[in-house]
Order: C-alpha cells, then sequence, then structure tokens
C-alpha cells in the first residue's frame, strides 16, 4: 500500500520512518509546511516525492493512504480533502477542535466509502492493551474505578507557536487528557455511555483552555474515572490504577520526557481468586517491553496497512468524536463551574 505523509515536522518525521518500516506499506510521498522542510524532506527521504502543497499529493492516484500529522486545526480541512479525494486516512489525534469539524470528517468518510481512523496510541501499547484483556476475561471482574494520573513539565509550543494559540489549539485538555479519557471510555465500554463529567482546572496563562492542571471526574451506570494531569511538574510519568470487584491493578510509564526513549514501567496486579496473606491482598508483578512513542507509533502502522486493505478502522472516527466531545463537555464543566450531564449524541 502507497501511503503519503502529510505534515513533515519533529512528529511526522518519525511517522515517515514507521511507513517505511510497517509490512506491505510504501513511502511514497510527503508534503511539508514550508520550503525549510520540504529541504529536509528530500534530504531525509531521497527518492520519495516531495510537495509544498498537500493538494499536490492528493492528486496522485498512485497513493492510496494519507497519514497526516499536523497541527489539530488543520485536522479537518485536510482530513476531508483527503477522503475526498479517495483515500483511507490515518489522522493523527484528537480528531479535530469541536464536533462540528468530527462530523465533517465522518461525512466525507461516508462519502467516500474509504476508511478514517484516528490514532488513539495509548491502544497501540501492551501496557494498557493487557489492561482491556484482563477486563474482558473477568480476571478483574465488573470495573468500578479508573485513574489516570499525569505529572510532566510543560508542552512544546509547536510550529508557529500553534499549541499556545487557543483558537488553534482548541483546548489543553485535548491535547493529552484525550488520550485517558480514550482509555476510561475504552476499559468501561461494557458499562454503557458516561452519564456526567465535572472538571476543574488552572490556567497560569490565564487562557481559556489552557489549563495547566486539570482535573475530571466521569460518572458511569457503575463506577467512575478519575483524570488528573499537571504541567507543572518535570519530566514525564504516567499512573494508571484499575480496580474492578474481583481484582486490581497499578501501572505506571516514567522517562526524562514523552517520548524517552528507555522509559521505566511496571505492572502489579490481583487477579481473581487471589490468596489472604497475613491480611494483605498478595499480587503479581507483569513483564512488559517498555513501550516508547516510538513503538507505539510503529505498532499503530503495523497494523493500519491490513485494517485499510480489508476496509477496517482500528479507531473510527464515531469513536474518536465521542472523546472530542467529553473532552469539550468537560472545559464546558470548568467555565460553568458545574457538573455536565452528558445526553448528547456520541458519549459512547
Amino acid at each position: 500500500m502507497r501511503f503519503g505523509l502529510i505534515g513533515y515536522g519533529a512528529w511526522g518525521r518519525h511517522h515517515a520512518e514507521a511507513i517505511k518500516r510497517a509490512p506491505g506499506a510504501t513511502l511514497a510521498a510527503i508534503a511539508c509546511a514550508s520550503e525549510e522542510t520540504a529541504a529536509r524532506a528530500r534530504a531525509e527521504q531521497p527518492g520519495v516525492a516531495v510537495h509544498t502543497d498537500y493538494r499536490r499529493l492528493l492528486d496522485d492516484r498512485d497513493v492510496d493512504a494519507v497519514d497526516i500529522v499536523v497541527p489539530i486545526y488543520r485536522h479537518a480541512e485536510i482530513g476531508v480533502a483527503a477522503l475526498d479525494a479517495g483515500k483511507h486516512v490515518l489522522l493523527d489525534k484528537p480528531m479535530a477542535r469541536t464536533v462540528e469539524e468530527c462530523d465533517a470528517l465522518i461525512a466525507a468518510q461516508r462519502r467516500s466509502g474509504k476508511v478514517l481512523s484516528v490514532a488513539h496510541d495509548y491502544r497501540a501499547s501492551r501496557q494498557y492493551v493487557l489492561i482491556r484483556e484482563l477486563l474482558q476475561s473477568g480476571e478483574l471482574g465488573e470495573l468500578q474505578y479508573v485513574s489516570v494520573n499525569l505529572f510532566r513539565n510543560r508542552f512544546r509550543q509547536g510550529s508557529g507557536d500553534w499549541r499556545f494559540t487557543p483558537e488553534k489549539v482548541g483546548s489543553w485538555i485535548l491535547e493529552e487528557p484525550v488520550h485517558f479519557f480514550d482509555l476510561a471510555l475504552w476499559y468501561f465500554e461494557g458499562v454503557g455511555r458516561p452519564q456526567s463529567v465535572f472538571a476543574v482546572g488552572n490556567s497560569r496563562l490565564g487562557q481559556r483552555g489552557l489549563y495547566d492542571d486539570f482535573t475530571a471526574i466521569t460518572r458511569f451506570k457503575s463506577g467512575y474515572a478519575s483524570i488528573t494531569a499537571t504541567l507543572g511538574g518535570f519530566q514525564h510519568h504516567t499512573q494508571v490504577q484499575i480496580v474492578g470487584t474481583e481484582g486490581a491493578v497499578r501501572t505506571y510509564w516514567s522517562g526524562v520526557m514523552d517520548r524517552a526513549e528507555s522509559p521505566t514501567i511496571g505492572f502489579e496486579l490481583r487477579r481473581r481468586g487471589m490468596p489472604f496473606e497475613r491480611g494483605v491482598r498478595e499480587c503479581e508483578s507483569v513483564e512488559l517491553r517498555a513501550d516508547n512513542e516510538a513503538n507505539k507509533l510503529q505498532n499503530q502502522l503495523n497494523r493500519i496497512v491490513g485494517a485499510f486493505e480489508k476496509g477496517i478502522a482500528p479507531t473510527p472516527g464515531e469513536e474518536a468524536r465521542s472523546r472530542v466531545a467529553l473532552c469539550l463537555e468537560a472545559e464546558r464543566s470548568i467555565i460553568e463551574g458545574r457538573e455536565i450531564r452528558l445526553e448528547w449524541t456520541g458519549a459512547a
């Protein structure tokens, strides 16, 4: 399958290498945002067509699919154009800034009959996939509690300072907490739609949407999810705790930065039926490979080729839309200072 890559910034360059390594994939063309990045792409990717207008790439009939790695404010524009050009689309998370932009992408996907999948890459890490498998197998019983805590340094600004421009980024809740809302909805999938969300946040920049500290409680029919993130810390540390009626999981990921090559991870588990000893519940430690962002990206690209060939979206637009919608309702909770009942379409 011949891929076009739209976006060749710091993360786009990683995507280029992952495409080349993915079985059955060929990197056929790249669209860059400037002459400077185009020159770098030509030097680093010899033999690959390089454009400075993504529409030139979409006009190439030999390109079967596009991987879109651009700032969020361009997701809907480029994603819709790619689908209307008859290309399968892998779109970096979050899907878009607004529910309306998500709906435009879904409408384009339905018009085209092509596949649209959104790159929620935590689902490509064994660390988090194992939790879902344990829940589905019944090893933890009925899920009651999900907690995700992120402690990290502030985001990179992005090209043209887009990540620090509210009208371009939409909300920092869509930057990293969207991953955690995705995990919560993924894990609570068998329980049903989330029923409400209450959130609080601090913005040390004093700008709506740019929350350095963020906490949200999302209630489900049985149980709830707690998501906490701060950009006022240092390095990059994530902890996930899962509690069911029959078992529990505690797992963490720790590195000097989000793209650390050799992070430290841990995964401790209490399964259904594990005995008490001296009045203390026992647990087991599970040895897992430490996935970094590059590993997760490669896992995604390895799977997406076969998924596109079969007409399957690992994370379809409707599913990704619900994550965006929940993030935006959490922001509304911060603004209005109250718990928001979730009665809108697409919450799960």
